[in-house]
């Protein structure tokens, strides 16, 4: 290749000549240092950054320190979050000193002779063993043992060198963390297209080192795209040809096949990770089209006990998209510097917890075996499984999947309509100790794609339309098709095997030697509705599925034989475990509102159904389509002896009119939610008795048996208090709600803060979970709900919930519902309330989106207590697929703030 001119070594450029002529914007001079270290060919400069000296200035000894080791084609500077935080957060007994050097050839470290253009075979280039020599020189020359414990963090190759070098220095390293790297490629498997071009041989020096397209293309991966003056920076070390030869030999060193060079050193590292039993921290961006999903599941596969962070949204460069350091800092604290675990636990159970099973297996033995236990109504038909039939089924289907290879732990994605075919998968499922991943429709097909790659399921089951999907989109996990199928779509599809088939083929002896899974183990991941930000994953084990069956059973009285129809998918799975006959009526599980008091009507006369569940949306269409019931069908609706909705408040007017519908029916509005399915009760005469008491708000009634209620209140800035309280002790005040009860979520998958900040464990020794959710509780004990933490509005007379407006709002005739928004900075807010008219009302003037002035000033009126200062109109609110009810406020305030600036914007 005559074109290649020799790259010479030119040494490494003085720190401070370098800050002086190139803005580095996070950059504090006196970081930056050079560093002479031995490595295996001899002495070497390297630049680092590091904040010991800057805790040194505070008088403040560290707690210890981090390692931090960057990638390909950046340099220390992507840690510059990191360095700034741990100088900020720093206090006398948590203080992390971060050394963040360039590594060889790389940032302002020295640059190496190339005499040859960077390839698999140039022997000039770094290869992966050199490097991991080049840390134990710099581990000498720092001293980086006094400062114990020492932590690694590494991102892109710097991530699978750090892991490399830690498990080299177990006696040294104390803890490993790492953002978004690989430790294996299958020697067969290809390369990730995003790489393929830059490997090529004949293009490696071109678009590495000749020209800077590979830095380029990294930098563009970052999330919005990186600042001017930030991505200058990054590019700083690289102007110049003489500067880009460590971004080459870094591609070249990327040991795809099984003879490169540096492929011994990764497989020998990849394994001693396995052997690796100290506290270890993933955090991911699972947009990277580089080191995708199937990497960090190899890497949790290798280290069982790491805790992880997903950033949804966040890519490749994942510091620079995601606040990385808060996660960092927290998990350092909790993991090093905290006080003993804590002994803080759940409330008593309302009533004795059985295994999810054993009602199922009673009720197949009892007289009342061949009745029915599910009962499905679609496209004009009745379909329905008797006690012995379901037990049946179940066992055949756990027997088969367990042949088929399904274990204990592995995580199956259920991609099955609500009904009679979902009840068997899941029962089966959940008695071999399977994990159900329930990421329904109603997430929509974007959020319940990033669902599934979040759970990343061992196995996929689901109907022929969904396995197309799970197999175009490349979802993960093994298929099995619900219904047999044709020789092509097995191929489309790679299903192993059909439940249709599996149930042929009946119970073997194989389920006698599996053993019922223990009631600490994980039963399902419900993923919440995605209203207020991307859907997570809420873990249930065993014993918290059976402590919501008792208390189902001791709250609404739901004894075996009892039927329900179940508008809401996750109610009709419980069925079984209650020994309550369920009722799918026939509607689209995506769509609630398309549920018709007809399909009700038939469902219950097909169930002899006695109680009743569905959605807000859901239960104005009934009321709505009321006129259309027959006598027959009007006779089924008043044997309905209980209605329940949740999901979202419900007008008082909506309860009485579906109240004239179920004339015999306790209506009751519990409260909770996806972490916590019922939390407070409340019936329709009581809310009425509670609306007398002029309260903000809507009234969800008083904590069930079991359940627990603290409260955090707000400051004028809408930030919930550390310290919790007793609600009698603060009667009134707008505060986070906060609950502790045996029924609540284990945890959120995969979202290690998250889950750390949702919990709180210093008040009367419970283990409290915060809902998000802001309200009050009056002197006689009932929660009154004002709206969602993030969509409180900050105005100069004091925090104020949505609810305090649109409860009132929503009661004009005019208005079908409404949502208050707060537009302006923290604190000086301003109330918008925007509109979503009664079907034929005309509430604007003209195109324009603000309201008529006779209907601004009723509005105006009905809002006593906050001063509304716009009053806007939309078509349609946009709400949730799931439940068709929770209003999305914070894309109506980004909305209502271009409005008022004079902006012209399409309908949100």
């Amino acid at each position: 290749m005559s074109w290649w001119r020799p790259i010479p070594a030119n040494g490494a450029r003085l720190p401070a000549e370098v800050l002086t002529k190139t803005p580095l914007p996070g950059i504090q001079t006196q970081w930056s240092r050079l560093v002479t270290a031995e490595s295996s060919d001899g002495p070497h400069a390297f630049h680092v950054l590091d904040t010991g000296p800057a805790l040194q200035a505070q008088g403040i000894t560290p707690t210890g320190t981090i390692l931090a080791v960057h990638g390909n084609p950046t340099w220390s500077y992507l840690w510059r979050a990191v360095l700034e935080a741990s100088v900020r957060v720093a206090t006398p007994h948590n203080a992390w000193r971060v050394i963040a050097p360039d590594q060889l050839d790389m940032g302002f470290s020295d640059r190496l002779a190339h005499p040859e253009p960077p390839g698999p075979g140039a022997a000039s280039y770094r290869r992966f063993g050199q490097r991991l020599d080049d840390l134990d020189g710099l581990a000498e020359a720092l001293e980086l043992d006094v400062d114990r414990p020492v932590v690694t963090l590494g991102h892109d190759w710097g991530g699978i060198i750090s892991l490399a070098w830690a498990t080299r220095h177990r006696n040294m390293v104390d803890a490993v963390v790492t953002l978004n790297t690989a430790v294996d490629h299958p020697s067969g498997d290809p390369v990730p297209a995003a790489l393929q071009a830059a490997m090529a041989p004949g293009l490696l020096p071109s678009s590495t080192v000749l020209t800077n397209a590979f830095l380029r293309v990294t930098l563009g991966l970052a999330d919005g795209g990186l600042a001017p003056e930030v991505a200058a920076a990054y590019r700083a070390p690289y102007v110049s040809r003489n500067g880009r030869g460590g971004i080459g030999g870094f591609v070249a060193d990327i040991p795809a096949s099984a003879h490169h060079a540096s492929r011994a050193v990764l497989d020998e590292s990849a394994a001693a990770l396995r052997e690796w039993d100290k506290p270890a921290l993933l955090m991911w961006g699972p947009k990277d089209p580089v080191f995708r999903d199937q990497y960090l599941h190899d890497l949790l596969d290798r280290l069982p006990q790491a805790d992880l962070h997903r950033f949804e949204g966040a890519g490749h460069l994942v510091a620079e998209d995601r606040d990385i350091a808060k996660v960092l800092f927290t998990w350092l604290s909790d993991t090093f510097t905290s006080a003993a675990a804590t002994t803080a636990v759940s409330p008593p159970p309302a009533d004795e917890i059985s295994g999810l099973h054993d009602q199922l297996d009673q009720m197949a033995l009892s007289w009342r075996r061949d009745s029915a236990s599910v009962v499905q109504l679609a496209d004009d038909q009745t379909t329905e499984v008797s006690w012995a039939e379901l037990k049946s089924q179940v066992d055949s289907l756990a027997s088969g999947f367990y042949e088929l290879g399904m274990r204990h732990g592995d995580r199956v994605s259920l991609l099955v309509q609500p009904g009679n075919q979902l009840t068997a998968i899941l029962y089966a499922c959940l008695r071999l100790g399977a994990v159900a991943v329930v990421a329904d429709a109603g997430l929509g097909l974007k959020g319940m794609t990033r669902a599934v790659r979040s759970a990343w399921p061992d196995w996929v089951i689901g109907e022929k339309t969904g396995l197309l999907v799970a197999s175009t989109l490349g979802w993960p996990g093994k298929r099995i098709s619900v219904n047999a199928l044709s020789p092509r779509l097995v191929r489309l599809t790679g299903a192993q095997a059909s439940v249709e088939r599996l149930l042929r083929r009946g119970t073997s002896t194989t389920l006698e030697t599996v053993p019922i899974p223990d009631p600490e183990s994980a039963a399902a991941i419900l993923f919440t509705s995605g209203s207020t930000g991307p859907a997570k994953g809420v873990v249930y084990t065993h014993r918290r599925l059976g402590a919501l069956v008792a208390l189902l059973r001791q709250t609404f009285a739901v004894s075996p034989g009892s039927s329900l129809i179940a508008g809401f998918a996750p109610f009709a799975l419980l069925g079984p475990a209650i020994g309550a006959t369920s009722v799918t009526p026939d509607m689209t599980v995506t769509k609630p509102a398309t549920l018709t008091a007809e399909a009700v009507a038939e469902a219950a006369a097909a169930g002899d159904a006695t109680m009743f569940f569905g959605s807000p949306a859901a239960l104005s269409n009934v009321v709505a389509t009321s006129g259309e019931l027959s006598a027959d069908q009007a006779e089924a609706l008043q044997r309905i002896r209980l209605v329940l909705s949740a999901g979202a408040p419900v007008h008082p007017e909506l309860l009485d009119k579906v109240q004239q519908l179920f004339p015999q029916a306790q209506l009751h509005t519990p409260y909770g939610m996806t972490e916590g399915l019922l939390q407070t009760d409340i019936t329709r005469q009581q809310i009425h008795t509670a609306m007398e008491t002029d309260q903000l708000g809507v009234c969800v009634g008083t904590a069930v048996e079991g359940v627990e209620f603290a409260v955090a209140p707000l400051n004028s800035l809408g930030r919930p208090a550390e310290a919790l309280r007793d609600p009698d002790s603060a009667p009134g005040v707008l505060s986070e709600i906060v609950v502790s009860a045996a029924h609540l979520k284990a945890g959120y998958d995969r979202l290690w803060l998250t889950d750390r900040e949702s919990r709180r464990d210093r008040h009367r020794g419970l283990l409290w979970h915060r809902t998000g959710d802001i309200g009050h509780f009056d002197p006689s004990g009932r929660l009154w709900v004002q709206g969602r933490l993030q969509h409180v509005m900050t105005t100069p007379a004091g925090p104020l919930g949505p609810g305090a407006v649109e409860t009132r709002v929503d009661a004009i005739e005019e208005v079908a519902r409404s949502a208050a928004v707060g537009v302006g900075p923290a604190g000086t807010q301003a109330v918008v309330v925007i509109i979503e008219p009664s079907p034929g009302k005309n509430l604007t003037v003209g195109s324009s989106p603000l309201a008529l002035p006779e209907l601004s000033r009723r509005v105006r009126d009905a809002s006593v207590d906050a001063p509304v200062s716009a009053v806007l109109v939309v078509d349609s609110l946009p709400t949730d697929i799931r439940h068709n009810s929770k209003i999305d406020r914070t894309a109506l305030a980004s909305w209502a703030n271009r409005i008022l600036a004079g902006e012209k914007v399409p309908a949100p």
